[in-house]
């Protein structure tokens, strides 16, 4: 146990330091948080764009349509705030420079999170975060108990099933370098589609997606037990509440993955 909380210690030392390199230019620093912001704003606002002109999206109205779109952001700010930066590894790849990571007795994924944390992020998560609490109090929203659960864990498992979808993508790189646009057409494009209703999706793409690869559980299925509704593609309701396991899933295959790229890494020797 006090080996497990010094190792912590150390990967928290070298988050602060980082934090506090970001900070030094700090003029710099704001102009890359307010622009991170104007993004997520963005890319809500094209949401609402599309609604105005359909009048409705996927045949979900407005409050559903904020709720999906503001669960996904949430979801994909998060991860992009913790783990999106691991793709650099293919640098580190490339120049030899992951064997310092694996010189030291601390997980690599986690050295690897440490030092390429981007502070100037989190201020799309939290912008996202605001906007997905005045979701829950427009949306028209029935409040139990597990519903109460669901709209708690559901950002965090959202955060979960993007960070694997990171992990995964950069894992790619110990067997190919220059993978970095294959594993954004997943992450950037998987942002995309989680927030719509699938419902304006077709045939076998929403099926892949939604269920194959697990995409309709970060905002639509949540926001679905959330809400009350049935799915009008005909998913039972149970698989409605079934993100946190989806996310589990998600963590442990990339964790996986993560391992045997690992074991598979060749040193350049430079």
């Amino acid at each position: 146990m006090a080996e497990f909380a010094a190792k912590v210690g150390i990967i928290a030392h070298m988050v602060r330091a980082q934090v506090r390199g970001q900070l030094q230019y700090r003029v710099s620093f704001v102009m890359e948080l307010i622009g991170s912001m104007m993004t997520n704003a963005l890319d809500v606002a094209t949401v609402f764009v599309l609604f105005s002109v359909g009048g409705g999206l996927g045949g979900f109205g407005g409050p559903n349509v904020l709720l999906m779109a503001s669960l996904s952001a949430v979801a994909f700010s998060g991860s992009d705030l913790v783990v999106s930066n691991v793709d650099r590894l293919r640098e580190y790849v490339r120049t030899g420079m992951f064997d310092s990571l694996l010189l030291r007795p601390l997980s690599s994924l986690a050295q690897l999170m440490a030092i390429t944390f981007a502070l100037r992020r989190v201020g799309r998560f939290a912008q996202a975060a605001v906007l997905y609490v005045i979701a829950l109090f427009v949306a028209d929203i029935d409040w139990t108990v597990g519903r109460v659960l669901l709209a708690v864990v559901a950002p965090f498992t959202g955060v979960v099933f993007f960070s694997s979808l990171f992990v995964a993508g950069a894992t790619v790189a110990f067997w190919w370098v220059e993978s970095g646009e294959v594993a954004n057409a997943f992450t950037y494009g998987g942002r995309d589609f989680t927030s719509y209703p699938i419902t304006m999706y077709g045939g076998w793409f929403r099926d892949l997606f939604a269920l194959g690869l697990g995409f309709g559980f970060v905002a639509y299925y949540p926001v679905l037990a959330l809400v009350g509704l049935p799915d009008p593609l005909g998913v039972p309701v149970w698989l409605h509440w079934c993100s946190p396991l989806v996310a589990f899933l998600a963590a442990g295959l990339a964790a996986l993955f993560w391992r045997v790229g690992v074991r598979h890494y060749r040193s350049t020797g430079s």
